[in-house]
């Protein structure tokens, strides 16, 4: 890492009332991990945490991370479908001020070539402050998948949010 350049913080929160609870083992928190790992950008990850599926509960948490713990990055697994209890896009778009929809556009546009259900994820991604906040499907493939269309931008996306100049 250059001498000035300083890791980015990262926070990432399994939504998922079963997680939370313990009747399941959490996957998608490690394969948020190994995404945030295969970053071209140096990333600590502050925060790992599982919470249920309570969209007030979700939005007052990322607030407190991108407020009061100062995280640059905040990913989210799980709540994107269509089930009564996934509410995490709305959470998202209870605390984001601007929203990024390149990055769930891109999202759903790679998943079309692996699951025919790719129209139904409703995740958002968008900044608030100085923190980028994307919500990713539950599933650890998914996430893979995902992830893998959209790490090319984060470092510059990081970046520009730290303040960096852009360079065209």
């Amino acid at each position: 890492m250059p001498p000035t350049e300083r890791a980015a913080r990262a926070a990432l929160l399994t939504v998922s009332s079963s997680r939370a609870a313990g009747a399941a083992p959490d996957e998608g928190g490690p394969a948020l991990a190994r995404l945030v790992e295969s970053l071209e950008i140096p990333i600590e990850i502050e925060v790992r945490e599982t919470i249920g599926d309570d969209r007030a509960l979700l939005a007052e948490r990322l607030r407190y991370l991108c407020d009061e713990v100062g995280v640059s990055l905040v990913l989210t697994t799980g709540g994107t479908g269509f089930a009564p209890s996934d509410v995490t896009p709305e959470a998202t778009r209870d605390v984001i001020e601007r929203e990024a929809p390149g990055i769930a556009e891109a999202m759903r546009a790679v998943s079309r070539e692996h699951t025919p259900h790719w129209m139904l994820s409703r995740a958002v991604a968008g900044i608030r402050d100085l923190t980028l906040i994307i919500n990713f499907p539950g599933s650890p493939r998914s996430i893979s998948e995902t992830g893998e269309a959209i790490a090319g931008a984060l470092p510059h996306a990081l970046r520009l949010l730290g303040g960096a100049a852009d360079s065209h």
